[in-house]
């Protein structure tokens, strides 16, 4: 069975990193325009180091949870030909132990140099004046893509979503394209399409699961390997 899993913020929320809508969090404190635009770290590099150096500490911090886990036994399981794409820049996915990891908007792990395209470790704290190791200079930036930039891989989930068995959206908004799309392009390759998240999006969704992430994504998982 070929199953294309896109999951969003909603996964990694109960491992304690919020999501754009959630009160009193870290989006609250940045708006979103001057922190996750290009203009936004043109402007004012400083600031935007400051949002993302808080939110490397954050993912430091968590851990996967049951809706992590239960994903990497299903890439895992025999007869599953899995792809998995996050829109988040954490890497629990890979704590759990997701094979072959798709990460459309890039990683809070990975520093980018904006001169040459060098990528590099993310160190703990990054400034936009650390040297690139490759080119020494002082352009870097962290490897997320932010809204006006196109997202990574674009092609390769493309090319999966052509040829998908069944596919699930968790925990994502549905609101920011591309993502938002694939839904649509699943269903005209003949995909079962599937929503797992708290609350119904507009999708065309051909099947709805709603509630938390960490019950009911092993739920489903458990359902399709059964």
């Amino acid at each position: 069975m070929r199953i294309v899993v896109l999951t969003g913020a909603g996964v990694s929320a109960e491992s304690g990193l919020g999501t754009f809508r959630d009160k009193g969090g870290l989006w609250e404190a940045y708006p979103l325009e001057e922190v996750a635009t290009p203009e936004g770290f043109a402007r004012d590099p400083a600031r935007v180091h400051a949002f993302y150096n808080a939110r490397r500490e954050n993912a430091r911090a968590a851990a996967p949870n049951a809706a992590h886990d239960a994903l990497a036994r299903l890439g895992a399981a025999p007869g599953i030909d899995l792809t998995l794409v996050t829109q988040n820049i954490d890497d629990l996915h890979e704590q759990a132990g997701s094979p072959s990891l798709i990460h459309m908007h890039g990683r809070l792990t990975v520093a980018l140099c904006g001169a040459c395209g060098t990528r590099w470790e993310a160190p703990a704290v990054m400034s936009a004046t650390d040297p690139c190791p490759a080119c020494t200079a002082p352009a870097t930036r962290p490897d997320v893509v932010w809204f006006g930039e196109i997202p990574y891989h674009m092609e390769r989930i493309a090319a999966a979503l052509e040829r998908a068995d069944v596919f699930a959206a968790i925990g994502t908004s549905g609101e920011v394209y591309p993502a938002a799309g694939f839904v649509a392009e699943a269903r005209r390759a003949g995909a079962e399409t599937v929503e797992i998240n708290l609350e119904p999006t507009g999708g065309p969704f051909g099947r709805r699961i709603m509630g938390p992430a960490t019950e009911t994504v092993p739920r489903w998982v458990a359902g399709l390997l059964s």
